[in-house]
């Protein structure tokens, strides 16, 4: 399958992986990009520039071909040093970057000018345009099924993939709900070219997280997925577990607060769920996604098995129809 994205990227399939803390590192990012796919390091998971600078080592070590690094700015307790993340991200000669969250436009201006090509994560046309308008060159839209920050709107993809595609002239990926190659097909058919997964990612052999999480993941179901943050007006989608739920419980009071929670949602105790397996000690990023992963495949796998099943799908199933 060959599109502007395809294209724009230098790879072979029109699958990409996005960033996702404590995900995103060399091994898994490699694996997705040897697969033929666009894989995405994720900056913050490293503890300092330094080290995302040697995990972009790590990572060509292991595949000579295009990947990713994410950069993405949310409000935290402890804001971290984005220009020194950015600075190490150009300076390793990165030339893909995917960036999300609060105005990036002073992270755009300088990555433009350096030669890097921005996929920029956006839950809303409004604010997709403003990013076309920034500058970036291509748009991944999240639909109201995905993990991570849908958006305060709650319009799901079915909706939200077209709307853009009609309103931007750039082109755009899908990301939200997707896990297989009817996924991909349907995306291109709404108007993306192309898929970006993360849930989907989370539940493969290359990925180093432990596996008491990919086996959650397996075992659950589209409905095991709680929305915290709502009346903070920050709307998050987390997998459901005794921490997520005891978060949305307390944040229902009216009189409720960030700080209400604070010591629930740190960022080290989700880092611990991850790679200790302790499913109860903190939250764990997924999506509905996860209702349509039933196995742990490799990568190669996985990738090999999407797109076979996009091109039984396009090239049979659905001129049959016509026919």
């Amino acid at each position: 399958m060959r599109n502007r994205f395809t294209a724009m990227f230098g790879i072979e399939h029109p699958v990409m992986m996005g960033g996702m803390q404590w995900v995103g590192r060399a091994p898994l990012v490699a694996a997705v990009a040897e697969a033929g796919a666009l894989g995405v390091l994720t900056a913050l998971t490293q503890p300092t520039p330094e080290d995302l600078t040697k995990e972009i080592a790590a990572t060509r070590e292991r595949t000579d071909k295009p990947f990713g690094v994410n950069l993405t700015i949310l409000p935290t307790m402890k804001p971290p040093p984005y220009a020194e993340y950015r600075q190490a991200i150009i300076e390793a000669g990165i030339t893909i970057v995917e960036t999300a969250g609060h105005k990036p436009q002073e992270h755009v201006d300088d990555f433009k000018a350096n030669g890097v090509k921005v996929i920029h994560k956006c839950t809303a046309v409004r604010h997709a345009l403003s990013a076309q308008r920034m500058g970036v060159d291509v748009i991944s839209i999240d639909g109201f099924e995905c993990a991570g920050h849908p958006g305060e709107d709650d319009i799901g993809g079915l909706i939200l993939i077209p709307a853009a595609a009609d309103a931007l002239d750039i082109p755009i990926i899908a990301s939200g709900g997707i896990a297989d190659g009817r996924g991909l097909v349907a995306a291109l058919a709404l108007g993306a070219e192309g898929v970006n997964m993360g849930t989907r990612f989370l539940a493969t052999q290359e990925c180093q997280i432990h596996t008491n999480v990919k086996d959650r993941i397996v075992a659950s179901s589209e409905r095991d997925t709680n929305l915290i943050f709502r009346n903070l007006h920050n709307t998050a989608r987390v997998g459901k577990n005794s921490v997520s739920d005891e978060v949305v419980d307390i944040l229902s009071r009216p009189e409720a607060e960030f700080q209400d929670v604070a010591h629930l949602v740190a960022g080290a105790r989700g880092k611990n769920v991850m790679e200790e397996g302790d499913l109860d000690d903190g939250l764990y990023w997924a999506g509905m996604a996860q209702g349509l992963i039933h196995d742990i495949p490799t990568v190669r796998e996985l990738v090999d098995r999407i797109m076979a099943e996009a091109h039984q799908i396009s090239g049979e199933r659905l001129p049959g129809l016509l026919a």
